[in-house]
């Protein structure tokens, strides 16, 4: 891209976003703005019979008096003089697009984006966006060789028309904020953070919920610590602008958000020390924690057993009259549970009952969880049924872990009751670990023919028989002193092995 693309004033509205003035040499490559005297009565026509007409005979007098349609150029300038009515330019713009009657580029998309915008018509604008990147790509593909189509970035010179086409237009600012988020929603991340960098450079700074977005695409994609690089190049952390033309007035700070954002990318990716790190560039910043920063904080001194911190640092939150949300208790009640203190997890669990607060798959997951470690089967079964009432199901760690202490206490019966249940859903695959444990069971106990059962079943959800499987029916046979079976399994587990 040849030349600065924006030149700026920049003044604060709110707390996040900027009004833009754009120079006049800015918009010098800007198509023409008024049509010739000869074309003027034909647009004004068409102008008038959108606003004037029904809606019923609008479309197909229309239809009549334009049956070769309009170029793109047309196009804008019509939708141009009706942009204080959004909903009748996308109306227009679909009706052209049903019924092939003009040839859209990315000016009248750039036009149609920027009213849309400007009449906060968000998601429909996103919509046109992402209709004008896919037809930018159909017409590369036309038009360029295939190492050409590679280097050139659709989403950029959709960015440089709407530059382009802003002033005439007199769009507002959120509308290069709606191309990125359009942008991340389709994981075009290299393209978003192009044009974060090409906006910084001109002094211009997305919203900070456009730079959380990304944030968060970045960890998802490539990591925490990338996601932190861009961090601190997007909010200016890793250096200041100096130079006067690229001075980033207006700039905006992150927020609560923004460290949420980044503690649980950490958290997540299992660097755990670099949430606390987070936690101290929150404190230092003008932002306050909320709920959500101490949860993620309470999550990291529970995975470390830490409980003892874990509980001061839920009494500051009551101290700061923070809500105590489910995140938060299913945050502390999880914790004691997997320190093995589920007696302090119940009077949690209870606190949370008696606050009104419902509980979720999570908090009773949790509690499961924590009863199996124990070997507290009864009140583990107790949480079961309550997960069956509420219509949860399992997840299969949580299956396989109530089904092995139920085995253990030879509880037979029950484990294939609770097995039974989850597998009502089609679509849930148990653990070859709990195959083995039930069939091996099963054997124990004589009932082959239900463990010949549970294997076919086992087959059906993908998983093949393997040496822990054989032996288990090896050693039923073994014990009812079939012998021919034994010899039989004895062949094929001896195959398995030389596979």
């Amino acid at each position: 891209m040849s030349g600065p693309l924006l030149k700026r004033t920049l003044r604060p509205i709110g707390n996040s976003t900027v009004n833009l003035q754009f120079s006049s040499s800015f918009f010098s490559s800007s198509p023409p703005a008024e049509p010739s005297p000869s074309t003027k009565p034909s647009i004004s026509t068409v102008v008038s019979v959108l606003t004037h007409q029904r809606s019923k005979s609008r479309w197909r007098f229309l239809n009549s008096l334009c049956p070769n349609g309009f170029d793109p150029g047309e196009f804008s300038d019509i939708v141009l003089q009706i942009k204080n009515n959004p909903h009748l330019a996308l109306r227009f713009f679909l009706w052209t697009q049903n019924k092939s009657l003009c040839n859209h580029n990315l000016i009248s998309y750039s036009t149609l984006i920027h009213i849309l915008a400007r009449g906060r018509l968000r998601t429909h604008a996103k919509d046109v966006i992402q209709t004008a990147i896919r037809a930018a790509e159909l017409e590369d593909s036309d038009n360029y060789s295939e190492s050409e189509r590679f280097s050139s970035s659709r989403p950029l010179k959709l960015f440089e028309t709407l530059v382009k086409t802003y002033k005439r237009c007199g769009s507002a600012p959120f509308v290069f904020d709606l191309l990125i988020k359009a942008l991340l929603d389709s994981k075009k991340l290299d393209s978003s953070i192009e044009i974060v960098r090409m906006l910084r450079s001109r002094g211009i700074s997305p919203q900070v919920s456009t730079l959380n977005s990304l944030i968060l695409l970045v960890s998802k994609c490539q990591g925490a610590n990338v996601a932190y690089a861009i961090f601190t190049e997007v909010f200016g952390l890793d250096c200041e602008i100096e130079k006067e033309h690229v001075k980033l007035k207006g700039r905006v700070s992150p927020n609560v958000h923004t460290f949420n954002t980044l503690m649980d990318c950490f958290y997540q990716d299992g660097f755990v020390g670099r949430v606390k790190e987070i936690w101290d560039q929150l404190a230092d910043s003008n932002s306050i924690p909320n709920s959500y920063s101490y949860s993620i904080l309470m999550a990291v001194l529970c995975e470390e057993k830490r409980m003892g911190e874990a509980e001061e640092l839920w009494e500051e939150m009551k101290m700061k009259k923070l809500e105590l949300d489910v995140v938060a208790y299913n945050t502390i009640i999880g914790g004691f549970c997997k320190a093995g203190n589920t007696q302090r997890a119940e009077e949690f669990y209870r606190e949370m009952e008696l606050s009104g607060i419902e509980s979720t798959f999570s908090t009773l997951e949790h509690l499961i969880n924590g009863y199996c470690d124990t070997g507290d089967v009864d009140s583990a079964l107790l949480v079961y049924k309550d997960m069956r009432r509420k219509r949860f199901s399992l997840n299969a760690s949580t299956l396989e872990g109530l089904i092995e202490v139920l085995c253990a206490e030879r509880r037979l019966l029950e484990a294939l009751d609770v097995f039974g249940f989850a597998v009502e859903d089609s679509s849930f695959c148990p653990t070859m670990e709990t195959f083995e444990v039930l069939i091996n069971w099963l054997c124990q106990e004589g009932k082959i023919e239900g463990a010949f059962k549970l294997q076919a079943q086992m087959v059906g959800k993908g998983f093949k028989p393997n040496l822990k499987i054989y032996q288990s029916f090896i050693d039923a046979y073994m014990k009812e002193g079939n012998a021919e079976m034994v010899e039989k399994l004895g062949k094929e587990m001896h195959e398995i092995q030389l596979s």
